[in-house]
């Protein structure tokens, strides 16, 4: 099973404000930059509750019908979803093996601490950061503390028209085995 992060950070960054809201990587260049084409190779998709929030407030279901995991451990109302959603809490691990049960093979990880949590097991086979050129000065940042290094190894680097920047990183081990060895 591959897990893939796909999103947008200020320069300085932050995924999102302190207040979730991410108006500011909207820098008014609606330029491609591969999100269609990423999303349409996942099929699963896991978000933490806060972004779950913010999702829910766009009136309008941004997941179509893949299936959509809301990492909670407090009850969430999910009636008023159109679409294929569940709840799960428990480690990182205890998901992914949760979900490949399901037959899920390639699963989109987003939202700041959901990224941090599964970064810190070692989980995380592909990360793909475009950067917007804005400064917010404080936020949720994407990364945090890790119990260890976590090497990448760059795969590619695409500028786009408004300054936008994306980088591509893998892991330097498998996920699996460098988290076998660490923690051994």
């Amino acid at each position: 099973m591959k897990l893939s992060v796909f999103c947008g950070v200020s320069v300085d960054g932050f995924l999102a404000r302190t207040n979730h809201t991410f108006d500011f990587l909207d820098s008014g260049e609606q330029v491609p930059h591969g999100y269609d084409e990423f999303y349409a190779g996942v099929d699963g998709v896991v978000i933490g509750r806060n972004t779950f929030k913010v999702v829910q407030a766009f009136g309008q279901w941004p997941y179509g019908q893949k299936p959509v995991v809301v990492l909670s451990s407090r009850p969430l109302d999910l009636s008023s979803i159109k679409g294929v959603v569940e709840q799960m809490s428990g480690e990182p691990a205890a998901i992914v093996a949760r979900i490949r049960e399901r037959g899920c093979q390639h699963a989109y990880i987003d939202g700041g601490i959901t990224i941090q949590r599964f970064l810190a097991a070692g989980l995380i086979d592909r990360l793909i950061v475009t950067r917007v050129p804005v400064l917010i000065g404080t936020g949720i940042p994407l990364f945090g503390p890790l119990p260890r290094d976590l090497s990448l190894r760059h795969v590619a680097t695409r500028i786009f028209d408004g300054g936008r920047v994306q980088s591509e990183y893998e892991p330097v081990a498998a996920p699996a085995a460098s988290q076998g060895a660490s923690l051994s």
